[in-house]
């Protein structure tokens, strides 16, 4: 009978027989450093031999006079002729079931201080996008906990949804809000560029032992290298899709996708791309669309994606925020105004959109939610004339009901960070409030 050898066996064995073969560090410039005397692939990993130890590094560029490559931690005490080899394939994360309730860092290494456990399956960051004629079709609304978007800007699940705001509006709290009201099974967030101050109340104050306990969460703080920033978002991504394949209902949540882009950015100009729309290289558009199509509905499980934007000076149509709501199944817009009311969430409904609610809603949900939308638009539109007492009562049946019912739309947009609503509960609300029977 003749032995089947394992490809697999094969491949680990030939690579540990194989010499080692040591490049040099020729350069090092700004973020990245220039390699010379070893063969790589773009996206394989590289160890350096520093002052300071091992320093794990990837090919971002390639070219006749030898390898660009970025760090994966400070470049500090670095000299030009220190040693490199390379691993001959790319960085791999460790995924699992274990990973529920820890918190890992932008390369899925465990920063809660408890190693991770033998025996993880390893695989590498990038993943594909699911099939687009096996892709399941979006026609189930997944609850998200908060009334204002399960009613009026309702989410299904493999739905994408983004999250547009200037700073300081509130994104990270609604995102918290989610993380813990949502009906998905596993919740995977990535905290991009986060300021390190914010991450420990982020995880004990907003999303709390229960929340965490269905979680994994990704943590790459703005002081990290941007090639760990750019690989946070693509780790929490494997992440979500490993739970994916398993038939698993997954949210992933990420803050921000400007900041991914911004690390793409330095990335791509330190490989030597020309600048074009605001200082972005072509390589961050090509970016995008390849890491939001990674999540949605697959032949069995599903990603439900929330992104939030951080729009530049508040403006809805600056780059990233343009090239992300083209891709998208929809936009949640947060509002300054709003937030300095005091009104939270900072949800701008009339501005917000979800472009499967056909799909997840029944005729009569969204009859009601189109009489509000009615309600607020027609509100909006003399608000100028209420403020200055220049309104006459009388002259529009749908003003009128508008200020009427003014007191009781504005309790049913608002929610406090702790409490957690209930789908049915708020549809069954909004109708009573537009007088549906």
């Amino acid at each position: 009978m003749t032995a089947v050898l394992d490809p697999n066996r094969l491949r680990a064995a030939c690579r540990a027989a194989a010499p080692s073969v040591a490049g040099r560090v020729t350069r090092v410039v700004g973020v990245h450093l220039e390699v010379a005397g070893i063969e790589a692939a773009i996206g394989d990993a590289v160890t350096i031999d520093g002052a300071n130890g091992p320093l794990g590094a990837e090919v971002v560029s390639v070219d006749r006079d030898g390898l660009v490559c970025m760090p994966f931690g400070d470049l500090r005490g670095l000299a030009a002729g220190a040693a490199v080899r390379s691993l001959g394939r790319p960085p791999t994360i460790a995924v699992g079931e274990e990973l529920l309730g820890r918190v890992l860092d932008g390369l899925g290494r465990p920063l809660d201080g408890v190693p991770l456990p033998e025996g993880l399956e390893r695989v590498t960051v990038e993943g594909g996008a699911p099939h687009p004629l096996r892709r399941a079709n979006v026609d189930t609304q997944l609850p998200l906990g908060v009334r204002a978007l399960d009613t009026l800007i309702p989410c299904g699940r493999g739905q994408r949804l983004g999250i547009f705001a200037g700073s300081g509006v509130g994104k990270s709290s609604l995102l918290s809000m989610i993380a813990r009201g949502t009906e998905a099974e596993v919740s995977v967030l990535a905290l991009v560029g986060e300021r390190g101050r914010e991450v420990r109340e982020f995880l004990e104050r907003d999303l709390g032992p229960e929340g965490l306990a269905r979680s994994v969460v990704v943590i790459a703080t703005s002081d990290e290298p941007a090639l760990v920033r750019l690989r946070a978002a693509s780790t929490a991504t494997r992440i979500a899709e490993w739970f994916r394949d398993q038939g698993k209902d997954v949210v992933l949540m990420m803050d921000s996708l400007t900041r991914v882009a911004m690390a793409q950015r330095e990335v791509g100009l330190s490989a030597g791309e020309p600048p074009a729309t605001r200082g972005y290289p072509p390589s961050v558009f090509s970016l995008l669309p390849k890491l939001l199509e990674r999540a949605g509905a697959a032949e069995r499980g599903s990603i439900t994606g929330l992104y939030t934007v951080l729009v530049e000076g508040d403006d809805m149509n600056e780059p990233i925020g343009d090239t992300a709501r083209s891709i998208l199944d929809g936009h949640i817009v947060l509002s300054r105004r709003l937030a300095s009311a005091g009104h939270f969430p900072t949800i701008d409904v009339l501005d917000s959109v979800s472009r499967v609610m056909p799909a997840i809603t029944s005729p009569e949900q969204r009859a009601a939610a189109i009489e509000l939308r009615q309600l607020l638009a027609a509100h909006r539109d003399v608000k100028d004339l209420i403020d200055i007492g220049a309104y006459v009562p009388g002259n529009n049946v749908l003003v009128d009901r508008a200020i009427a019912l003014e007191d009781q739309t504005r309790a049913f947009l608002t929610q406090s960070m702790d409490e957690q609503s209930v789908a049915a509960e708020s549809w069954q609300q909004l109708a009573t409030l537009v007088g549906q029977p």
